[in-house]
């Protein structure tokens, strides 16, 4: 009520202009297919879709294993089982990640807000390399780290609305 924001899914990511043949009409199926790596792609992808996919992917996934690296360092933590519901011969829920003795208070430090307040390198690096993949799936061929956001939002609208004028895709 009043002026909340709320989020909508028919409102805010159905209409989203994802990439042609990754839109999640394309790909709702869940089904997907490991990449060597341990990235997953939706299943049955073929041609450039498959291409632009799996480069995602493994972008994505070395972005994720890098944060997760700095934010959970294994010198400084340790995995933790988690219980096991009853009736379940293993536990859905993954491991937790608990501080080592004496550890504790750097790993406290250790957060995303710190992480992307700080920005190294390695982390700007890694965002540019999952945009490039994202811009080739778009068939941005002439997209640069330096495209302003603006031109990106641009690009994005005109999809959304050409999409819209045709019936969606």
């Amino acid at each position: 009520m009043g002026n909340d924001p709320v989020y909508t899914t028919s409102k805010c990511f159905a209409p989203f202009p994802f990439p042609a043949g990754l839109t999640p009409a394309d790909t709702a199926h869940q089904r997907t297919e490991p990449l060597e790596g341990g990235a997953l792609i939706p299943a049955d992808l073929a041609g450039p879709v498959r291409a632009h996919a799996t480069a995602i992917a493994r972008a994505a996934k070395r972005l994720v294993d890098l944060r997760d690296a700095w934010l959970n360092p294994p010198e400084w933590t340790e995995r933790v089982p988690e219980v096991v519901p009853l009736g379940m011969a293993v536990s859905p829920y993954p491991d937790r990640i608990v501080a080592k003795p004496g550890f504790e208070k750097e790993l406290a430090k250790r957060t995303l807000t710190n992480l992307y307040n700080a920005r190294p390198a390695w982390l700007a690096q890694a965002h540019e390399a999952l945009d490039a993949a994202v811009a080739a799936a778009y068939g941005w061929s002439d997209y640069t780290p330096a495209l302003a956001d603006d031109e990106i939002l641009r690009r994005l609208l005109a999809l959304n609305l050409d999409r819209a004028k045709s019936g969606g895709e």
